[in-house]
């Protein structure tokens, strides 16, 4: 499915309400809770968490040599400034799982990037992970009525570039040569998801999410892919080959 092409515009913008900036508060979902990052509760679980060193393939940080480095950096995390850090947290096991983070906040624009993503093997491609990026996207986009997610990637990780699409961000370019991550040069892939497309974004999300869309074994019964193409607003590349 192509994607209707999106328009420049210089329009002027009314001033966005005061206490725009988001809350570093739980959020509650169906299958996860979002917990603010606290290395005294969640260090543990996120150490065990991310114990194969694949998951940290494509991320500025890790594998760490230890749980005592593993909690240095948890701390260093917990107390940015700039980012705001969230433990993933599965309702059925009751351990965080993985991580993510709001950061670039910029609230007089309305605008912010999803991103520090990171899950343990057994929650990659559930629908609790699918949930936890939902909550963090309703959160900015409609809770808060941002103007603009970001997402950005190493361009060489085509699982992130997949998932961005599948949420339903689109692809804006790479920036080449953008900087030096483990030694190595990263290209840096950018996405984005704009207001004015959160509604069909959520439609699609919400359907997909429903508990009737899931059998006993927690298998999907239909693809996010599939339900958003039955919504002729919702007009996102979701699978074909990767723009480079």
């Amino acid at each position: 499915m192509l994607e209707p092409l999106r328009t420049l515009t210089s329009a002027p913008v009314e001033p966005l309400p005061d206490g725009r900036a988001p809350r570093h508060e739980p959020i509650a979902g169906q299958w996860v809770m979002l917990e603010p990052l606290d290395p005294a509760r969640h260090a543990a679980d996120l150490f065990n968490a991310g114990a194969d060193e694949a998951i940290w393939r494509w991320l500025w940080y890790g594998p760490f040599d230890d749980r005592a480095a593993f909690t240095t950096w948890l701390e260093a995390c917990a107390g940015s400034r700039d980012s705001l850090f969230f433990a993933i947290c599965e309702h059925a096991s009751r351990q965080a799982q993985g991580m993510a983070a709001l950061l670039n906040i910029r609230p007089s624009d309305g605008v912010a990037e999803l991103g520090h993503i990171w899950f343990a093997l057994s929650l990659q491609r559930t629908a609790a992970a699918t949930e936890a990026l939902a909550l963090l996207i309703r959160h900015v986009l409609g809770n808060l009525g941002y103007r603009r997610l970001e997402w950005k990637c190493d361009a060489a990780n085509q699982p992130s570039r997949r998932a961005a699409l599948r949420l339903g961000f689109r692809f804006e370019g790479i920036f080449h040569r953008h900087m030096v991550v483990k030694g190595r040069n990263r290209d840096t892939a950018w996405f984005s998801l704009l207001a004015e497309e959160w509604p069909a974004t959520r439609r699609a999300l919400d359907r997909w999410l429903a508990r009737d869309n899931f059998d006993a074994e927690g298998t999907q019964r239909r693809a996010l892919a599939a339900i958003r193409a039955d919504d002729p607003a919702a007009g996102i590349l979701t699978s074909g080959p990767l723009p480079t």
